[in-house]
């Protein structure tokens, strides 16, 4: 099955990846960073190598987003996405797995999810069904 994974993040700044620049990740004594930074590097290879890998992408600064939505059968755009909120969504990977345990398991080897969150979506099939 087919899950999205969404990455989650404050950011300081918009560069990726976003961990390397959250504040709590900064404070940790070099050696940490340096495991956390390898971890990451050594999730995206195995999950690459794998085939579990199918997707990656990193996403521009939440200031150059839009939000469309259609009212009266008018497009209305705003700029940015959500008002008044901290964590903004950074990324996203869509992973094949064979149970959402493993899913799981990726998305909490992210090292964005030690300092936000990332969420799993089990993606439905074109017909609808694999829920």
């Amino acid at each position: 099955m087919k899950y999205l994974l969404l990455i989650h993040s404050n950011p300081e700044n918009w560069e990726h990846p976003m961990f390397l620049r959250n504040p709590e990740f900064l404070a940790m004594p070099e050696a940490e960073r340096e495991a956390l930074t390898r971890q990451s590097d050594d999730l995206h290879r195995e999950i690459s190598e794998s085939g579990e890998l199918l997707v990656a992408a990193a996403l521009a600064d939440p200031l150059r987003t839009r939000t469309v939505r259609v009212r009266d059968n008018l497009p209305v755009v705003t700029d940015g996405p959500y008002q008044e909120v901290k964590e903004q969504l950074a990324g996203y990977l869509v992973v094949e797995c064979e149970t959402p345990e493993r899913a799981a398991e990726i998305a909490a080897r992210i090292p964005d999810a030690r300092f936000a969150a990332v969420e799993v979506h089990p993606i439905m099939s074109a017909s609808g069904t694999g829920m």
